[in-house]
């Protein structure tokens, strides 16, 4: 018996890291109190190639990633995957992200927000998703001391859809008014920097001159209406004086996000966290 558990050993040691990452310990903080009545769960799907897709989102939430310690930056990041506002590709536009943010001292913090164009939906991009990451950007301010973020730090990021609505977000940031009742209300929504990833209706990106700084990332064989579109967003953001940096890879189409894949495209988190750090977001002030 004894001379088979190695071979035992090692097949569960490669059936377990053949998976993707998938958060399963990283605690999650719901956005908003417990709605009454029957609680409807999230539907998770799993993919040929093992990827988690999430669904039937009615309780938003943000999964928490922090850093090492001794190795925080103070500077944090909301992740919103994409799916088409219709389903939430978690691994590689979320968890995946936030683990290697949370690796090089960025306190990152997956959103699980309301879906607008799920079958049967009565949520709206505009009015219950954009109140999740406004709510997820002032909860993190809220506990800034316990993540060890520091509240003027706060970007957000986005995939496709995800990016869509950190647009959103970035663009509608406000200050809370003090007479809320809710006191995370009080506290403020906008964003101090945003990197928009393949993001879906670049046309509505339309930056004023005091929009946050803006990384931009897509492929150039993506959709035209994206990757035209974003290099039409990035000269927006020139023509209104804010900073902006914009990377298109040949050869890539739609959906990259953050797997083991061959360079260039690999590297774009690394563009992203030398812009952060040229910027002065991963430098306490």
């Amino acid at each position: 018996m004894s001379s088979r558990r190695p071979l035992v050993l090692v097949l569960l040691l490669v059936l377990v890291l053949d998976q993707p990452a998938f958060a399963s310990n990283e605690p999650v903080v719901p956005l908003w109190p417990a709605p009454a009545g029957e609680v409807i769960p999230e539907k998770v799907r799993v993919t040929e190639k093992g990827e988690h897709v999430v669904s039937s989102v009615h309780q938003p939430s943000i999964t928490v990633f922090l850093p090492p310690a001794g190795t925080a930056t103070g500077a944090a990041m909301i992740v919103c995957p994409g799916g088409g506002h219709r389903e939430l590709w978690v691994d590689h536009e979320g968890y995946a992200v936030a683990q290697w943010l949370a690796a090089h001292g960025i306190a990152s913090f997956v959103l699980k927000y309301r879906l607008a164009r799920e079958e049967g939906s009565t949520y709206r991009v505009d009015v219950e998703a954009l109140a999740d990451a406004q709510r997820a950007l002032r909860m993190v301010r809220s506990r800034a001391t316990e993540w060890g973020v520091d509240p003027a730090r706060v970007g957000i990021m986005g995939f496709s859809a995800g990016g869509e609505l950190a647009a959103l977000a970035s663009a509608r940031g406000t200050d809370g008014p003090a007479e809320a009742a809710d006191p995370l209300d009080r506290l403020s929504s906008r964003v101090a920097f945003q990197a928009l990833v393949y993001p879906g209706n670049s046309k509505s990106i339309q930056p004023a001159k005091d929009s946050p700084p803006a990384f931009l990332v897509c492929g150039y064989d993506d959709r035209p209406d994206i990757s035209s579109g974003l290099a039409e967003a990035y000269l927006r953001f020139k023509a209104a004086g804010v900073p902006a940096e914009l990377h298109i890879y040949t050869g890539i189409g739609h959906g990259f996000g953050l797997r083991p894949t061959a360079l260039p495209v690999g590297e774009w988190p690394d563009r992203l966290r030398a812009w952060l750090n040229e910027r002065g977001f991963l430098t306490a002030k």
